[in-house]
């Protein structure tokens, strides 16, 4: 039941974000949902004593706020303008490529050897199809906002792993809130909407602060406990498919032969090219694994 309710949790912002700006810039959209998750987190962290201890590595700690939330949330929310969700969802599951890619590029695994490398060639076509094929409904500067996202979304868990990976992660994530928060409250405040943003807007709001941000982490802090991290990675595979699925269903979104071929190559490239030879980082935190949207 955790694992069937992270792979929805997680495979729907995509849905969210489109409805929410609508009405919203990115940047006030990022706020609100990390001050809520903050809002939510904090509490809890505090209470469990998780807060302190990450203090002592603040350096690490912004930069992986800066990598996975500062600027993806907001470039994702971008390129989301234009960009259908379902693609969006999409384009994101190429996150295990690229961090494999840049893990091997620099020693952090073992060599890919052919099965890893084709995985790599496997998983760019399903990328290159995907964007061939929906053409109409995006745009080369809206992809390279997602290939940027990507990027950071691999990143991110190496800085953590490498870094943070000792610390509690309840206050790694705390804290990540609230330094991302804090950092677009000037921005957000500068562009609130002139109306009282629609009911559809506000309720995507509250459940991409509540649901996808806070109650997501403590779901999946659990799930780790009762599968353990490496089975609960799979979650990856599986959040832009429902992200396909919402987006077809709620904003009539197009789902053609193209769409279906891209995303099973970019599938099966991350699962041959992530399953060949082992990290050499030791004891990653198991939430860095998944990148969450």
């Amino acid at each position: 039941m955790l694992f069937a309710a992270m792979c929805v949790i997680w495979g729907l912002p995509y849905l969210l974000i489109k409805v929410a700006v609508r009405e919203l810039t990115p940047a006030t959209l990022v706020f609100f949902r990390t001050a809520i998750g903050a809002s939510i987190l904090v509490p809890i962290a505090l209470a469990r004593g998780e807060l302190r201890p990450v203090l002592a590595r603040w350096r690490p700690l912004l930069a992986y706020t800066v990598v996975e939330l500062a600027i993806p949330w907001v470039l994702l929310s971008t390129a989301e303008e234009r960009l259908p969700s379902s693609l969006s969802g999409l384009l994101v599951a190429a996150v295990p490529l690229v961090g494999a890619l840049i893990a091997w590029s620099i020693h952090l695994r073992e060599p890919l050897g052919r099965q890893g490398v084709l995985g790599l060639f496997v998983g760019l076509a399903g990328v290159a199809t995907l964007v061939g094929f929906d053409v109409s409904g995006g745009n080369a500067g809206s992809i390279a906002l997602v290939a940027v996202v990507v990027l950071g979304y691999a990143i991110g868990p190496m800085i953590l792993a490498r870094a943070l990976g000792d610390l509690p992660s309840l206050g790694v994530i705390a804290w990540s809130l609230v330094l991302c928060a804090a950092v677009y409250t000037p921005i957000a405040l500068t562009r609130l909407p002139s109306h009282t943003p629609s009911a559809h807007v506000i309720e995507a709001v509250l459940v991409l602060g509540v649901v996808c941000t806070a109650l997501a982490f403590v779901l999946f802090f659990h799930l780790i406990g009762e599968i353990g991290p490496v089975r609960a990675t799979v979650i990856t595979y599986v959040n832009p498919a429902v992200a396909v699925v919402l987006g077809v269903v709620f904003l009539h979104e197009s789902f053609g032969p193209g769409t279906a071929v891209g995303f099973g190559l970019i599938l099966t490239g991350s699962v041959m090219a992530t399953r060949v030879g082992r990290t050499r980082l030791a004891a990653p935190t198991p939430t860095l694994e998944v990148a969450e949207p």
